[in-house]
């Protein structure tokens, strides 16, 4: 579990002091002042805030909570222009956008092997997306210490400022183009979708290329995390020639 801080005024120093925060958790029942002051503050700082049951708050801590938890990340967020100016001086440079990927355990092994074939950067969204936890750290087995992670409000939006850039957009979506027969362009931004629906349509009109995975016919597809090894690894391949 990351790490939870509980109480109207450790949230809000710990809002003031800049500390990375995946989100809040607000109990429905809990009213005040303080409490509107820290809604206010996080949504100038954009961290998502959640009204959610009292029990919710009281299943994710044992301590006087007031009503109030905030989720602390284990790792640094960037914003989308950091991390492009990280990755500039790169040659062939590939970034990870992650499109609704919800589940902490597919975040955390997509990011083990975004490190292992060698991409330099991982986008995920600040909404419908797993941020990152101990959960995460652990089943990427500590590998997002040694890959930058940015942290954006709308993923289209990011795709839309990547192409100006100069990314070429790839995105992952069955009953597209074989990575066998793909020719990859670089500087690429590669997207991967939920692990139910894909790609939102949104997303996939941002893409300049769709590419798939050629498999048999009696699997329907992969999961995110097993699908992301297949394509960084032959993507791998492409950069190192």
């Amino acid at each position: 579990m990351s790490e939870i801080i509980s109480g109207r005024n450790p949230v809000f120093e710990a809002l003031k002091s800049q500390k990375t925060i995946n989100k809040i958790l607000i109990s429905t029942q809990a009213h005040g002042s303080l409490l509107k002051d820290i809604v206010k503050l996080a949504r100038e700082m954009k961290i998502p805030v959640h009204h959610v049951p009292p029990e919710k708050i009281d299943s994710l801590s044992s301590e006087k909570t007031q009503g109030i938890i905030a989720e602390i990340s284990p790792a640094e967020y960037l914003d989308i222009y950091s991390l492009i100016e990280k990755v500039k001086d790169i040659k062939k440079p590939l970034i990870v956008i992650l499109d609704s990927i919800e589940d902490p355990h597919n975040l955390g092994a997509i990011i083990r092997n975004a490190v292992a074939f060698g991409a330099d950067g991982v986008v995920i969204g600040k909404w419908h997306s797993a941020n990152l936890t101990e959960t995460v750290s652990r089943t990427s087995a500590g590998a997002i210490q040694h890959i930058p992670v940015a942290r954006v409000t709308n993923i289209a939006d990011t795709l839309n400022t990547l192409k100006k850039e100069g990314f070429w957009i790839t995105g992952a979506e069955n009953n597209n183009k074989s990575i066998r027969e793909t020719e990859f362009l670089f500087p690429m931004a590669l997207v991967i979708g939920s692990e139910g629906t894909g790609l939102r349509h949104l997303i996939k009109e941002r893409c300049d290329i769709l590419i798939s995975i050629p498999q048999n016919k009696i699997i329907s597809s992969l999961n995110a995390s097993c699908a992301s090894a297949v394509i960084l690894y032959e993507i791998s391949k492409s950069r190192n020639n």
